[in-house]
C-alpha cells in the first residue's frame, strides 16, 4: 500500500504536469500575428540590410502612413540622438543640450529664431541623408557579391529570400531554371510590393538593373523625388482610389496594436497628433482635403518652406514668454519634446553653467 508521503509526492507531480499542459495550452491559444509564427533565421541581419525600412530618419511620416513620433528629436539632435537615451545621466544630457543650443544660436544673442532653427533642421536632416548614403554602400555590397556595380531583381530576390530563411543555393538554382518557387502568401505579397518599388527606382533608360545610386532610392525614397511620389501613392493606395485624403481617412490608418491601457493612451495621442498634423500642416490650403501634391510636399524632408514651418512649430511648443524665440531655459524645460529626455529638474541652475 502506498504511503501517505509517496501519495502526496505523486499527487504533486501530477499537479505540476497538468499545470505545464495548461500553460502550453494558454500559450498556443493566444492570438499572435503572422510574423511571430514564422521561424526567424538565426542571423536576421541581412534582412535588415536589404529590406527597405518602414522608418526613415528625418521624414515626418513612416512608410506605412504612421506619423514619425520621433521626428522632432531627429531633426533637432541629428546623429547625437542616440546619446540622449532615457537612462543617460540627466546632468550630462543637460550639458549636451546647452552645447547644441550654442550651435543653433549662430548670432550668439542667447535666443533661437525661426530662421536659425530652420537652418539647423536642414543641417540635421542632411546628416541623416549622409548616414543613409553610407549605410547604403554597405547594403549594396551585400546584394552585389560579384562587384559589377549593378544588381538585378533576381539577385536581390535571392538575397531577400535567403534572409527570410530560404536556402540560397536552392532558390538561386530554381530561379536560374525558371522553376516555381514555393513561397508563403505573406512573403510573396512583400516581394510583389518590393518589385514595384524596384521598377520605380530604375531610372531611365530602364534596364531592370540598379546601380548604387538607384539602390539608394529603392531603400530610401526620401533621396529621390520620383520615389517620393511613389511612396505617397503607396500610402494613399491603402485608403481609396480617389488620390485624395480626408481627415477621417488619414486618421483611419492603423495606429498600432493595443495590448494594455498604456498602449491605448499612446495610440490616442497618435490620433490627436494625426488630426493636428492634418489640419495645421499637411492641408496647406485648409480645404479639408489633402491632395497627393500636398502630401508629397509635406513628406519632402529637404523642403525649406516645410523646414521653416517646422521651426516655427517647434518654437511655439516651448515659447512661454511668447517672443517668437527660444531661450535656453525654455528648451531645457521642454527637453523631452526636443530630445526625448526629461531635464526639467535641472533647468533652475542653467545660468551657473552657461
Amino acid at each position: 500500500m502506498m504511503s501517505r508521503q509517496a501519495f502526496l509526492c505523486s499527487l504533486g507531480s501530477l499537479y505540476l504536469s497538468l499545470l505545464f499542459v495548461f500553460l502550453l495550452m494558454d500559450v498556443y491559444a493566444r492570438p499572435a500575428n503572422n510574423s511571430a509564427l514564422k521561424e526567424k533565421p538565426a542571423d536576421s541581419k541581412d534582412e535588415n540590410e536589404i529590406l527597405p525600412p518602414d522608418h526613415l530618419n528625418g521624414v515626418k511620416m513612416e512608410m506605412d502612413g504612421h506619423l514619425n513620433k520621433e521626428f522632432h528629436q531627429e531633426v533637432f539632435l541629428g546623429k547625437e540622438m542616440e546619446e540622449f537615451e532615457e537612462d543617460s545621466e540627466p546632468r550630462k544630457n543637460r550639458k549636451k543640450l546647452m552645447v547644441i543650443f550654442s550651435k543653433v544660436d549662430i548670432n550668439n544673442d542667447k535666443k533661437i529664431s525661426a530662421k536659425e532653427m530652420q537652418r539647423w533642421i536642414m543641417e540635421k536632416t542632411d546628416e541623416h541623408f549622409q548616414e543613409a548614403v553610407e549605410e547604403n554602400k554597405m547594403h549594396f555590397r551585400a546584394v552585389d557579391p560579384d562587384g559589377d556595380g549593378h544588381v538585378s531583381w533576381d539577385e536581390y530576390k535571392i538575397k531577400f529570400l535567403a534572409s527570410k530563411g530560404f536556402n540560397e543555393k536552392e532558390i538561386a538554382e530554381k530561379i536560374k531554371n525558371n522553376e516555381e518557387l514555393k513561397i508563403d502568401e505573406e512573403t510573396q505579397e512583400v516581394l510583389d510590393n518590393l518589385k514595384d518599388r524596384w521598377y520605380q527606382a530604375d531610372n531611365p533608360p530602364p534596364d531592370l538593373l540598379l546601380n548604387e545610386e538607384e539602390f539608394l532610392s529603392f531603400l530610401h525614397p526620401e533621396h529621390s523625388r520620383g520615389m517620393l511620389k511613389f511612396m505617397v501613392k503607396e500610402i494613399i493606395r491603402d485608403l481609396d482610389g480617389d488620390k485624395k485624403l480626408t481627415l477621417s481617412e488619414f486618421i483611419s490608418l492603423p495606429v498600432g496594436t493595443v495590448e494594455n491601457q498604456q498602449a491605448q493612451d499612446i495610440d490616442d495621442d497618435w490620433v490627436k497628433d494625426r488630426r493636428k498634423e492634418f489640419e495645421e500642416v499637411i492641408d496647406a490650403n485648409h480645404d479639408g482635403i489633402v491632395t497627393m501634391e500636398e502630401l508629397e510636399e509635406y513628406m519632402d524632408p529637404m523642403n525649406e518652406y516645410n523646414a521653416l514651418n517646422e521651426a516655427k512649430q517647434m518654437i511655439a511648443v516651448a515659447d512661454e514668454n511668447q517672443n517668437h524665440h527660444l531661450e535656453l531655459e525654455e528648451i531645457l524645460k521642454y527637453s523631452e519634446y526636443f530630445t526625448g529626455s526629461k531635464l526639467m529638474d535641472y533647468a533652475r541652475n542653467v545660468h551657473e553653467e552657461f
